[in-house]
């Protein structure tokens, strides 16, 4: 079948089409839609299309295939009306944390090598206390204070407020961070 015949005999089937799809959808919108999606279909499908047989009930078996496939899909899909499950599982921008993370690199960089040192050996190392002050050749007790010094200088530097959370993309980050003024996230 030339395009121009398909073309010609698939409008031909528009008004039973529509009407088909209103009584499985029963909504104006959604059968409209239903009807241009089947003809979308059918069209890039024409070379499936076995000249001879019934160009209706081909038409039909797409529309009724979509519908259900719709209907199935949608079974899958769970409503947010509130947006409690879409906010739950978005993601932040990328870009937001590197730039937060290159703000906490250049804080991190600006306080007393003491300061970096025990931030460095217990939040990116994950070393003890008593390791770190091993490591230090200082009392656990120096490496505690060191380290709750550096966590309020970078919370400083990093204007973070007691109740605002720091959004970062590594690990390491984060747990420097989180017994500062500010929490990671």
């Amino acid at each position: 079948m030339d395009r121009q015949g398909a073309k010609a005999e698939l409008t031909s089937h528009m008004k039973v089409l529509r009407a088909f799809a209103m009584s499985l959808t029963r909504n104006h919108a959604a059968a409209d839609d239903l009807v241009q999606d089947t003809i979308l279909k059918a069209w890039t499908n024409l070379d499936k299309f076995q000249e001879g047989t019934n160009m209706r009930a081909w038409l039909f078996t797409i529309l009724r295939n979509t519908f259900y496939s719709g209907r199935r899909k949608a079974m899958r899909e769970v409503e947010d009306s509130t947006g409690s499950i879409t906010e739950s599982i978005s993601v932040k921008p990328a870009h937001d944390g590197r730039l937060q993370l290159a703000e906490f690199r250049r804080a991190l960089s600006e306080l007393p090598a003491e300061q970096r040192e025990v931030l460095t050996l217990i939040g990116v190392l994950q070393y003890s206390y008593e390791e770190a002050a091993e490591v230090c050749g200082v009392k656990v007790g120096t490496v505690k204070s060191r380290l709750n010094r550096g966590r309020e200088a970078l919370s400083i530097k990093m204007q973070l407020k007691a109740d605002e959370q720091l959004e970062l993309t590594d690990a390491a980050t984060h747990a420097v961070v989180a017994a500062s003024g500010g929490t990671a996230a």
